[in-house]
């Protein structure tokens, strides 16, 4: 079955014929394609123009045989105009002066002078327009004195056939620079939205980074640690073994993972939406902070809690719990067995305030560094705030941050 097509209306094939032309209209003549193929045919065009005019005007004697040379020979060069204008008008008007001092048909021999200057405009600067514009009149009337004070009186009147093509061509010029700006300024506005769509894709890819790494590290510690506990008590007194112990280590475990479970796949449900990020969810906030101190005491530390703030905004929120929570995990990491670890949260003058000090050993000298520091800062940074972190005087090590409570920075979670 052959496919249907819509019919064609009037008013569709205007528009299409319309839209070609402005395109022809819009296009820089010196970069346009078939230049050469298209000015040949233009030149053909105006000399059958010209014959006709000196076949059928009488404002002069018919042209003889060299007339008739000098009138075709005129419009050869314009076949190149594009690419040399100005030495094309002198090769035009070297023909067309003869023609006029001979006193063949006048208005014939104008058609080709008329398409050269029109060039030069369109394809110049306004100084050389003007300039070319007022040499061709001066000499044309200069060639019409040789003859009589009458032709050049009648010239001098005809000038301004010569002033209106030089000031289309300077319109059409202008009005090309217009086009082109205005479609350079699409262009940049498109390549601004790309880019702004780029960064968009690369903060959201940092952020899961973030995201996972603090799950995940967190998550894999405490297991890491309760597994070692379960691991100790089975293999410490095989003949008195404490099932609570073990089942309380293993329940831990249990736990432990459903919440990393749930906590990974609310994560990556972002990477299947392709909805605005306002419908990620809920993000983790300070309420989330005393299952964070709970979950660091089952892993063995000592967690002691001071939270001198009711809310934040979410960003600063979500912020300050995952640099808690990344702390805490260093602390159960590093920090040696049952560290104390003291977690202060305050606001003071608008500000949010964030200690987490510990009393352990800290990180190992010599060891492969990772990006839990790196992602704090981050984290903080995201809020338009600053962290510090290493080791403290008396011993043990300290992680503050300093988050503003009204903030401007990207949602975070």
């Amino acid at each position: 079955m052959l496919p249907v097509q819509a019919p064609t209306t009037a008013s569709t094939t205007w528009t299409r014929h319309a839209e070609r032309y402005m395109a022809a209209i819009n296009r820089d003549p010196l970069t346009a394609p078939h230049a050469l193929r298209n000015d040949a045919l233009l030149a053909v065009l105006a000399a059958a123009l010209a014959v006709t005019l000196a076949l059928l005007v009488d404002d002069g004697h018919r042209p003889d045989a060299l007339g008739w040379a000098l009138l075709l020979v005129s419009h050869v060069p314009l076949v190149w105009r594009r690419r040399r204008p100005v030495l094309v008008l002198l090769a035009v008007v070297a023909c067309v002066f003869p023609y006029h001092f001979l006193g063949y048909a006048h208005t014939a021999g104008t058609q080709a002078a008329y398409v050269a200057l029109y060039t030069v405009a369109v394809t110049g600067r306004a100084l050389r327009t003007v300039l070319v514009g007022i040499g061709v009149i001066t000499l044309s009337v200069g060639v019409m004195l040789t003859i009589s004070a009458h032709e050049a009186l009648g010239l001098l009147k005809a000038s301004g056939w010569v002033v209106a093509v030089l000031f289309l061509g300077v319109d059409v010029r202008f009005y090309r620079r217009y086009v082109t700006s205005i479609v350079e300024r699409a262009e940049r506005a498109e390549r601004t939205r790309e880019e702004e769509a780029r960064r968009r894709v690369a903060e959201e890819r940092l952020r899961i980074a973030r995201d996972l790494h603090d799950l995940l590290a967190h998550s894999i510690t405490l297991i890491g640690v309760q597994t070692s506990v379960a691991a100790h008590v089975l293999s410490a007194d095989p003949e008195r073994l404490d099932r609570e112990t073990v089942a309380k280590a293993l329940d831990d475990i249990a736990e432990t993972c459903r919440s990393a479970r749930g906590e990974l796949r609310t994560t990556l449900e972002v990477l299947r939406e392709d909805g605005p990020p306002e419908a990620r969810g809920p993000l983790p906030g300070l309420d989330g902070l005393p299952d964070l101190a709970e979950a660091a005491r089952l892993a063995g530390a000592r967690v002691e809690q001071t939270v001198r703030i009711r809310q934040a905004p979410p960003a600063v929120g979500a912020a300050a719990y995952r640099i808690v929570q990344e702390a805490l995990t260093n602390a159960v990491r590093h920090a040696g067995p049952e560290p104390a670890v003291h977690v202060e949260l305050a606001e003071r003058q608008g500000v949010l305030h964030l200690s987490v000090r510990d009393d352990g050993t800290g990180p190992a000298q010599g060891g492969t560094p990772g990006f839990g520091l790196v992602g704090m800062r981050e984290r903080a940074r995201s809020v338009g705030g600053t962290l510090d972190a290493g080791p403290r005087t008396g011993g043990g090590f300290e992680v503050t941050a300093v988050l503003p409570l009204t903030t401007t920075g990207e949602r975070d979670g």
